[in-house]
């Protein structure tokens, strides 16, 4: 497993193992979380107290460093037993100017334009702590990139013509990204602090209270008697999950030692076991309700409501755990994988020991759709539910105690740290481009690079997209993007929805997509396969996440945007489509398939996946209509020769 892979921010939670410092970063974790929830509640103003966000973004950065560095060494890894000195001295040093910066923004911010000794030493202290801070956690990648745009704003003058901006001196440029709320403490971090906290703390009360094993336990009673019943397990296991929490990594960290086994000992291979996990994990970032951090950050960049960014995931999302479905049930029926002989839960006696869970869950959606509710507000409601039936009814566990909620406040603020480091650099990227004016260069760029042709100009972005992602979170990729080619795309005529769902379904390929395949490689590290045969195994596996973008940004139907018949139509040719590509891909349909077959069966596929029914080929619906064709009556030729066999023997 590469270092970026144990960087991932939601795959563990990393604490130190010195008992002080352990107890000291749970605290100030517990600080972070109860202050951001209050917050959220608006008590401050309740209570007649009236502060600026950037002072709740400031004091959550200082609790975030200080945790980092009382955590994790230079190395990237838990600090040990003995008491480390230096990162204490650092841990506290950023605490402190953070704090400070939190109770004096309103004098500092009339001194930034003056750039008092004040301003200018705190500046120069917060940038390189956060940027440290920021290596420890994700690795070198988004370090180096980050600093590479700082740099680049030192020297932009130097620049060739095609990126060139104007440059900005040191100290000012510092004072720009500690200060303006349109770098560090911009909405990057105001997102994440605001709304994606409180959606990690509600899925963290949620598992405490039993929901993960509830989750497992429902794939196992409906699917784990049927063909490929392992794999089908991961796949809605992974999916269920995933809607909770949102990353691919601390996805296949939880389900994978439990499905990746039960699939290689049910007759899969050790590399498909644990990209089917990959794949599976990695889609419950485009799960609604909740979704990845990087959802949030859409929302923001689009000032559009999350649910509309919900209710535009949700038919790629199904699609995409369609194509997975069918594919490990092809799988199974092709290798001849028998069904598990295991004694699985009974369904009505999972649904009656865990019925309170749908409370939360319902509770979360009505709040985000039928009464339009903030999404923060919505996730603390749903905490509360949980919290409440948790403690009434128990699942597999031990009821839910006042204690529970003091450690998640804690494990909830520690795991938060990471990508708050994440999005603070972020905001240091942002504050570049609109210091330089490099994101108007970078937009005019990229769309005379593709000689404004959409379709290139996808190419280029999907490409730079899975470089980028190379050992990055998903959401640093995301913004990174859509700063950076979010523009480009809605310049060359793209819906904006659709180019930035288009920007975050690439970022999250970068999970299962070798030479850095952050999810495929945590698979492979339960599974004992080797990595990069397991990224590539991913990348068979997940192949249509890499066909969906482009069918959603061609047509935006299948985001929900158009006419009804529409929408249902191309939903509907698509299902088909993903089935038909699937036995192709797979080469079985009842039988094992020829070549011929399975390359018509695979291009028809292509056909009625395409959404176009806005698009008038010869007639809307034309071409997909033609794919459905074409595919049926090649499975209905493979019906029926096998049939005849059969008859014939």
């Amino acid at each position: 497993m590469t270092n970026e892979a144990e960087h991932e921010y939601s795959e563990t939670i990393v604490e130190p193992i010195n008992p002080l410092m352990k107890a000291v970063t749970a605290f100030l974790g517990a600080l972070l979380t109860a202050a951001c929830i209050a917050w959220s509640l608006d008590l401050p103003s309740r209570l007649g107290a009236a502060f600026y966000t950037q002072q709740l973004l400031a004091f959550s950065l200082g609790m975030g460093i200080a945790i980092v560095y009382f955590s994790v060494s230079w190395r990237g890894k838990p600090h040990q037993s003995k008491f480390p000195w230096p990162d204490v001295i650092l841990g506290v040093l950023g605490l402190c100017v953070s704090l400070w910066i939190c109770v004096e923004y309103q004098r500092l911010l009339d001194d930034v334009p003056y750039y008092t000794p004040e301003v200018l030493w705190l500046s120069v202290v917060i940038v390189p702590l956060v940027l440290e801070a920021l290596r420890r956690c994700t690795g070198w990648a988004l370090m180096t990139v980050v600093v590479v745009f700082i740099g680049y704003a030192l020297v932009a003058h130097l620049m060739p013509i095609q990126i060139r901006g104007k440059a900005a001196e040191f100290f000012p440029l510092m004072t720009y990204l500690a200060f303006d709320t349109n770098a560090m403490l911009g909405s990057s971090l105001k997102i994440g602090v605001e709304v994606v906290i409180l959606f990690l703390f509600m899925g963290d009360m949620l598992i405490r209270a039993g929901g993960g094993e509830f989750f497992i336990d429902i794939a196992m009673a409906f699917l784990g008697k049927k063909r490929g019943g392992p794999a089908k397990i991961c796949v809605v296991g992974s999916g269920l999950f995933g809607m909770i929490s949102g990353s691919a990594v601390s996805n296949v960290a939880s389900v994978g030692p439990l499905t990746i086994p039960m699939m290689i000992r049910s007759g899969y291979s050790k590399k498909d076991a644990g990209a089917i996990e990959a794949v599976g994990s990695t889609g419950g970032q485009l799960m609604p309700p909740v979704m990845g951090a990087a959802a949030f950050l859409m929302a923001e960049f689009l000032e559009i409501p999350y649910a509309t960014v919900a209710l535009a995931a949700a038919i790629p999302a199904v699609l995409y755990y369609m194509a997975l479905y069918w594919q490990v049930d092809l799988i199974a029926a092709k290798d001849h994988l028998k069904p598990m002989t295991d004694e699985m839960p009974k369904p009505r006696e999972v649904l009656k020991a865990g019925w309170h869970f749908i409370v939360p869950l319902a509770a979360l959606v009505g709040m985000l759709f039928y009464w339009t509710s903030a999404p923060q507000l919505s996730a603390v409601v749903a905490a509360v539910v949980i919290l409440a039936t948790g403690m009434v009814r128990g699942y597999r566990r031990d009821r839910l105690k006042l204690a529970d909620l003091w450690h998640s406040l804690g494990s909830t603020g520690r795991s938060m740290t990471d990508l708050i480091m994440t999005l603070a650099a972020a905001g240091f990227v942002i504050g570049v481009l609109n210091v330089s004016g490099l994101g108007f260069a970078l937009t005019y760029w990229l769309v005379s690079l593709a000689g404004n042709n959409q379709f290139v100009l996808l190419i280029i972005c999907a490409g730079v997209a899975l470089v980028l992602g190379m050992g990055m979170p998903t959401s640093g990729v995301y913004i990174l993007l859509a700063v950076l080619a979010g523009p480009a795309l809605i310049q060359a005529g793209i819906m904006k929805l659709a180019a930035h769902m288009f920007i975050l379904y690439f970022g999250m390929l970068s999970m299962i997509t070798p030479p850095v395949a952050l999810a495929a490689f945590a698979a492979a590290n339960i599974s004992k396969a080797g990595p990069m045969e397991t990224g590539w195994a991913a990348c068979r596996i997940g192949w249509a996440k890499f066909i969906l973008p482009f069918m959603f940004v061609l047509s935006p139907t299948l985001l929900m945007q158009g006419p009804a018949f529409a929408i249902v139509f191309d939903t509907v040719t698509a299902m088909i489509g993903i089935y038909y590509a699937t036995c192709g891909m797979i080469g079985y349909y009842r039988r094992p398939m020829s070549i011929l077959p399975r390359i018509l069966l695979s291009l028809a596929g292509l056909a009625a996946i395409l959404p176009d029914s806005q698009l008038n080929f010869v007639f809307p619906g034309f071409v997909s209509l033609t794919g459905v064709a074409v595919g049926l009556v090649v499975l209905v030729v493979e019906y029926l020769a096998m049939r005849g066999k059969a008859i014939a023997a």
